[in-house]
């Protein structure tokens, strides 16, 4: 996971943040083991002391004043233009760097609460730029595109503005007068109410049951209980679990979707007052993505069900069932005997990126020979994975919860694409054109995934190893492709639901994601039953309270998914095309950048080619298992 985000008026905030053979590679280095004590990142590469950070905070609330002198100049000179974008974008620089310091230092412990009020105050410190800054959108607009045009044309200066600035000016038509920016703008908070609801309900109000498993055992299913029980190998525990925990949930549809509907609403809100055709076209503007990638995505996934379907009757071979439930779509099928350290990970990740040459490389080596990153689990820490590199001036940060599994080992890879698309952005890009956006983060690491799967079925491995690596690249393309598309398509029905008119309720909700589970996961064809209760998951998904987010997740193992095959194909002009993805950083538009790649998002081309993997890897576990005699 990456950390991504854009300022309305398109300056850039944060930067972004889910194996190949080559037949003449240089070795990688072997590495010292160090697993045995702890592996932590160092924050005064950042700050030297939080003290010194408070001074910085302060330092920037002052220096933020003097944005406000350039209200009604912009259009005065190209000097003045160059001097307040220069002025906006090194505050903005510095106060992202505060907030990169607040979060990875929060993040190690949880329960500090001076470190999470230290992250309160970042945040609350680029809303209030945010705010400050309101009024630039709409003031170059006023000032038009061919004074704009003159300003860059006559100003070298402002050459590292001039993508932002025309992005700015390509919103025209939907950008306000400063009043109403300004009334928007101030609208935020109310308009993130439901999503803190959410939040709050969720982590902290619902009142979670409690359950006696088989072993005796008993349980409290909290979120966290309910992802680790739903996978056990019972299967009447795991029956259990489904009926007791989606009982739970059920008793708050009607608020959930009260808030879920009024979150929805806010959507349809700001597409209106803004002009937009609709949600979906307002939510992928600030990205110029075409609203043909999203139905693209979406109808590629319809017409490919058969294939997920097949997925679910390998699954229902593996488990040795004789029908399937929707319980049953968690648990591991197979199992691998060893283990993996800190330093084998490091060692695999270096050698299945090979196809990506030296210049790569020798990234992934210089952040493993510094201290950035924060490996093991601890009490208190933030679970989960990510990684963090939008301090320009500092290296990126990435934070693991390392269990020694070999989905550790893929983690691991992935946050490592993340951090190398980093730096290769901030290598080329000046800070204003570095913050790339999650349509092509996630490709970046998803792509390593999928290039960490090739190198270890390269190897001569025993069936049962291979089934293993073979049985988790198609649960990757089962959980990150059909899944998330599945999501993608509720979030885009709820909200064609409302524009229409239609009242949205929990009830209606529910009744809409058993239709999809049913059609997803083959319930009429037989394949999978999926009981009426548990349509209710719809509320337990945070992700429709991103606004048109989970469907980039769909696309990046899609496009990650056509470069590994372009390489894999002996394709020469695959590396170049993917290193010169990443060194774009955000100096380009994502879907324009990945279509000169030769990755088309709108097209069935990359959909078609993860499909025809899928199958490929389901021919060969069928394979297996009939050697296997199962």
């Amino acid at each position: 996971m990456g950390i991504t985000k854009k300022f309305k008026y398109s300056l850039v905030a944060l930067a972004a943040s889910t194996a190949l053979v080559s037949a003449a590679m240089t070795p990688a280095p072997a590495f010292a083991q160090e697993d045995s004590g702890k592996i932590e990142w160092d924050l005064s590469d950042l700050y030297t002391s939080a003290d010194a950070w408070e001074a910085e905070r302060q330092r920037v609330l002052e220096d933020m004043k003097g944005i406000e002198e350039y209200k009604g100049k912009l259009g005065k000179d190209a000097k003045t233009l160059l001097a307040a974008m220069d002025k906006i974008s090194s505050v903005q620089k510095e106060a992202v760097r505060l907030l990169v310091y607040a979060v990875l230092s929060a993040d190690e412990d949880l329960r500090v609460a001076e470190k999470q009020e230290r992250r309160s105050l970042a945040q609350s410190l680029l809303s209030s730029l945010s705010q400050t800054a309101a009024f630039v959108s709409p003031e170059l607009i006023k000032v038009g595109s061919k004074k704009i045009e003159k300003f860059i044309a006559k100003e070298p200066g402002l050459e590292k503005h001039a993508f932002n600035l025309r992005d700015t000016l390509r919103q025209e038509k939907y950008t306000l007068g400063e009043q109403a920016e300004g009334v928007l703008a101030n609208a935020g908070d109310v308009l993130s109410g439901p999503g803190q609801i959410y939040g709050l309900m969720t982590n902290a109000s619902l009142p979670w049951p409690t359950v006696t498993l088989s072993s005796g055992e008993e349980v409290m299913l909290n979120q966290s209980a309910y992802t680790r029980f739903r996978a056990v190998s019972n299967r009447e525990d795991r029956k259990l679990v489904f009926d007791t925990f989606w009982g739970a949930w059920k008793t708050y549809e009607a608020m959930f979707g009260a808030t879920l509907g009024t979150h929805v609403q806010g959507h349809i809100f700001n597409a209106k007052s803004r002009g937009y055709e609709n949600a979906l076209e307002s939510a992928v503007s600030g990205s110029n993505i075409p609203t043909d990638v999203y139905r693209a995505l979406v109808k590629a996934a319809n017409d490919n069900l058969s294939s997920m379907h097949r997925y679910l009757k390998l699954r229902q071979r593996l488990l040795g069932l004789d029908d399937l439930h929707y319980y049953d779509i968690y648990p591991e099928v197979t199992a691998l005997d060893r283990t993996f350290t800190v330093d084998d990970a490091k060692e695999m990740t270096l050698v299945s990126l090979e196809p990506f040459g030296e210049k790569y490389l020798n990234h992934l080596k210089e952040g493993f020979a510094g201290q950035w990153m924060h490996v093991f689990p601890q009490e208190g820490k933030r679970p989960g994975a990510y990684m963090f590199g939008s301090a320009y001036d500092v290296h990126p940060y990435v934070l693991l919860n390392f269990n020694s599994g070999f989905e550790d080992v893929s983690t691991f890879s992935h946050e490592w694409g993340h951090a190398v698309h980093t730096m290769l952005s901030k290598e080329n890009q000046p800070y204003e054109n570095f913050s790339y956006t999650t349509f092509t983060a996630e490709l970046a690491s998803t792509t390593n995934e999928v290039l960490l799967q090739e190198h270890m079925l390269a190897k001569d491995l025993p069936d049962a190893e291979r089934l293993y690596y073979i049985d988790r690249a198609l649960e990757g393309i089962r959980g990150t492709f059909f899944r998330q598309t599945m999501f993608a398509e509720f979030e885009l029905r709820i909200h064609e639901m409302s524009e229409k008119g239609e009242a949205l309720s929990g009830k209606k909700m529910t009744e809409l994601y058993l239709e999809l589970l049913k059609k997803y996961h083959g319930h009429d064809e037989g394949v999978m039953e999926i009981d009426d209760a548990y349509a209710i998951e719809w509320a337990y998904i945070p992700h429709f309270y991103r606004n048109f987010y989970v469907y980039q997740y769909a696309t990046s193992i899609s496009g990650g998914t056509a470069f590994a095959e372009r390489m894999l194909a002996g394709d020469e002009t695959a590396r170049d095309d993917y290193i010169g993805v990443l060194e774009a950083g955000g100096s380009r538009y994502p879907y324009e950048l990945l279509k000169d790649a030769k990755i088309d998002l709108a097209s069935e081309v990359p959909y078609t080619t993860l499909i025809n993997r899928m199958n490929r890897l389901m021919d060969e576990a069928e394979a297996i298992l009939d050697r296997m005699g199962k």
